[in-house]
């Protein structure tokens, strides 16, 4: 894909075009990302206090004891979403699902460990150690080019 950037001293608003011969799965993407109505907040609480989460700072959402959670730089947060509508506000770039329970965010994590048979072992920057499914070991495989 190429990227270009035009400065003009007259463009009194930011405009994008992209130029395709046709709209595939992509482009579709492209154009969520860069419409305002795809901003989806996730909103996490802790105690009786809400909080709007920022996606960079999120490390893995992961489903416990029947509640959601969202772990970040400065705690958990009981999300009141199901795993999959958090894993469709999430930008799919940097998250990506590793167990039917779990998603991580791939900007945080610190390594992964294929000397197990069968699975992968990721560890996080904050030092949380999980397990890739044996279901999801290929589709990891594909989107770390392995």
């Amino acid at each position: 894909m190429q990227v270009e950037i035009k400065i003009d001293e007259q463009c009194l608003e930011p405009k994008i075009v992209i130029v395709t011969r046709e709209v595939t799965d992509e482009i579709n993407e492209i154009v969520k990302s860069l419409s305002c109505d795809s901003h989806m907040r996730i909103v996490g609480f802790q105690e009786s206090c809400a909080e709007i989460l920022q996606q960079e700072n999120i490390e893995r959402v992961f489903a416990s004891d029947g509640k959601v959670i969202a772990q970040t730089d400065t705690g958990e947060y009981v999300l009141r979403l199901r795993l999959y509508e958090a894993e469709q506000r999430l930008n799919r770039h940097s998250f990506v699902r590793i167990s039917n329970s779990e998603i991580i965010n791939l900007k945080k994590v610190k390594g992964f460990d294929l000397s197990f048979a069968g699975t992968i072992c990721v560890t996080l920057t904050n030092g949380t150690v999980t397990y890739v499914s044996r279901r999801y070991v290929a589709k990891i495989k594909q989107v770390l080019g392995i």
